[in-house]
């Protein structure tokens, strides 16, 4: 592991001054709960050569620079898989920066390659399924989307173990539609169904724990029950400020939904 800080005290110099001094403490080669952290995100950023620079790119939302990654490597693909792969890859590229229809686009490559390739229950097919569903999310066609989530769960688990963390994510997919349609009873339903998957699959200061306890709080807050809702939305402000730096949105996205629930009680 290379030299990693915790972040202690930050302090302005002087009112005119544009500096700031910052306390570092040094973490050590046992501490536990940074181990836990990075073993997990270099789980998560898989792959080999070009193609893990890529997942690492997205990662770290650098959309530009992996678009253009993933455009050179497609010139270069000899195969249908890795042409599938990238194709997949840029449909997800564009749909982080709001172009849906030509993530659609590439997902439809993408999958066209594959159900000629694979059989119909493989997990690849479950994973495009999912990102189509996705667009259509964004796209406001809501019953379109649960299409195809429920053709992405339906795969997912007949595949994974059923405390694996991509079953959590099919689940909140099919939540978050439902959250988007106000059902909101039906939305509490597949959060909890994630929810219980990341407790057990997860370190307890992982970003997407906290990402599901703010999911359950604002599915209570559609609902009107505000004191479950703050108290699930403090839960995720606290491993969101551990685990990410202080600027990143998610953290402020919080904060304004707690400052919301406490006005509305």
């Amino acid at each position: 592991m290379h030299s990693v800080f915790r972040i202690g005290d930050i302090r302005k110099l002087d009112k005119k001054s544009p500096l700031y001094e910052v306390d570092l403490k040094l973490t050590s080669d046992d501490d536990q709960q940074l181990r836990q952290l990075t073993d997990r995100i270099r789980e998560e950023v898989y792959g080999t050569g070009w193609y893990r620079m890529g997942q690492l790119l997205l990662k770290i939302r650098q959309l530009d620079k992996a678009e253009e990654l993933y455009t050179a490597l497609l010139e270069q693909a000899s195969n249908d898989s890795d042409k599938a792969y990238i194709y997949h890859q840029l449909g997800t590229i564009k749909n982080d920066k709001g172009q849906y229809t030509e993530a659609a686009s590439f997902f439809e490559m993408s999958l066209k390659i594959k159900r000629e390739t694979l059989p119909e229950d493989h997990p690849s097919l479950a994973n495009t399924y999912n990102n189509i569903g996705g667009v259509y999310n964004n796209m406001g066609d809501y019953l379109k989307a649960l299409e195809f989530y429920e053709k992405d769960l339906e795969i997912t688990k007949k595949a994974l173990p059923p405390n694996h963390p991509d079953l959590a994510t099919s689940y909140i997919c099919i939540g978050l539609v439902y959250k988007n349609m106000g059902d909101y009873s039906k939305a509490l339903e597949f959060y909890e169904k994630s929810h219980k998957i990341y407790e057990k699959a997860l370190p307890s200061n992982h970003p997407h724990l906290a990402a599901s306890y703010n999911n359950i709080g604002m599915a209570y807050s559609g609902k009107r029950d505000y004191s479950k809702a703050l108290s699930f939305l403090e839960k995720a402000l606290v491993i969101f400020q551990k685990s990410l730096l202080p600027n990143h949105p998610n953290i402020k996205t919080v904060t304004n939904s707690i400052d919301y629930v406490k006005k509305k009680m």
